[in-house]
């Protein structure tokens, strides 16, 4: 497809990969080095919220649900409204038209978001770290096969390559963490605490999965104003029934104050930020660059609560973001024509389309596709 060049990192070399011949002026792109940064900011923003909820606990603060219900009614309080204030005549649903037809598809999105981050919070009572670490990955292996099945995304060879890289890179983080002698945690039932990992990870792949539909397919603010709704809304009855006595118990001063305000200040910017990058890429590139989101935790732990320090920590820092590099240099494509977002102008859409090779991208830019009104991501579960 003809279209503006875009500015490239390298000259024109090339490379052989198995079957293919990449040419690296192609593949090193600016957007790419946009794409690495932006992932990492996601990275740094999960960091902010371990950090935080370091030192609540360390304050002898336990309350996630009372966390994650603050984030969620910042959501509705900013996007719910915006959903609620679009005129029909913009061509833009509005949340009463939303709420009349799919009402129950985002409240399933919105149930798998809290209770993911629920299930993996309560598994750090039940079971080690080093347990966490590797068993979370398993969101990524559940979101290819969810991409694969729901969203038609294919993978070429060089992103399997590149996931087996990434999860090397785990690997040799909990192998640092071992030999610095951090795999605390709890033991009290690490069946059922490995089990609540795996059962996260599963639920955050369907709300990843959703979220990637929904963005590309429908718009952004539909997706966190939803979110904002639903997840306010479940999170504040499991509060109320879950974590009363807890909350009450809180002895609240400035900085207590101010590290709720930091964790609920990260984790808004994560759910407002992360559904840009997800558009950019896909759901599985995202969570592959938010591997490194307990390495930079690790690093502010160094500083801030004497952690033991292992070069171990920069070799899966850099093995990490290889493969997470690797998975973006050739991109994926859909055996279904993706609609583009009612948020997008015609210049975004021709500049996403010439961002990637017209010989990787298997639908024509100008083919014509249906409006998508329904979340079939969400009905096919």
């Amino acid at each position: 497809m003809d279209g503006p060049e875009e500015e490239r990192l390298c000259g024109k070399w090339t490379v052989g990969c198995g079957l293919y011949s990449y040419n690296l002026r192609d593949v090193f792109t600016w957007r790419l080095l946009k794409t690495v940064v932006m992932g990492q900011v996601l990275s740094l923003l999960i960091c902010g919220t371990a950090v935080s909820c370091e030192y609540l606990a360390r304050a002898e603060v336990n309350t996630p649900m009372l966390q994650s219900f603050l984030n969620y009614a910042l959501l509705l309080l900013i996007y719910t409204t915006i959903l609620s204030l679009r005129k029909v005549s913009t061509g833009d649903r509005n949340i009463l038209q939303i709420l009349r037809t799919e009402w129950w598809k985002y409240l399933v999105m919105g149930l798998a978001d809290v209770e993911a981050n629920y299930a993996v919070v309560k598994a750090y009572q039940l079971t080690t770290l080093t347990s966490i670490q590797l068993l979370d990955c398993f969101v990524i292996p559940v979101l290819m096969v969810l991409s694969w099945f729901l969203l038609k995304t294919r993978y070429r060879l060089v992103h399997f390559v590149a996931v087996i890289v990434c999860l090397l890179g785990v690997g040799a983080m909990v192998g640092a963490d071992i030999l610095a002698g951090r795999d605390q945690g709890s033991t009290s039932d690490v069946i059922l605490g490995d089990s609540l990992v795996l059962l996260s990870a599963v639920l955050y792949a369907v709300s990843n999965v959703c979220q990637e539909y929904t963005v590309k397919n429908l718009s952004r603010v539909e997706f966190l104003g939803m979110m904002g709704l639903f997840g306010t809304l479940i999170s504040g009855i499991q509060l109320a029934v879950l974590e009363t006595h807890a909350v009450a118990e809180i002895k609240w001063d400035f900085s207590i104050s101010m590290l709720f305000a930091v964790f609920v200040v990260c984790m808004f910017g994560l759910y407002s930020f992360m559904p840009v990058v997800v558009k950019m890429t896909s759901a599985t590139a995202v969570n592959l660059s938010l591997l490194t989101a307990d390495l930079f935790s690790l690093f502010c732990g160094i500083f801030l609560f004497q952690y033991t320090f292992s070069t171990l920590y920069i070799v899966s820092f850099v093995v990490i973001t290889v493969g997470f590099v690797m998975f973006n240099t050739v991109p994926t494509y859909s055996a279904l024509p993706e609609s583009s977002s009612s948020e997008e102008d015609a210049d975004e859409v021709v500049a996403d389309h010439t961002a990637e090779n017209s010989s990787d991208y298997l639908l024509l830019a100008d083919r014509d596709t249906p409006g998508t009104e329904t979340l079939t991501a969400v009905a096919a579960l």
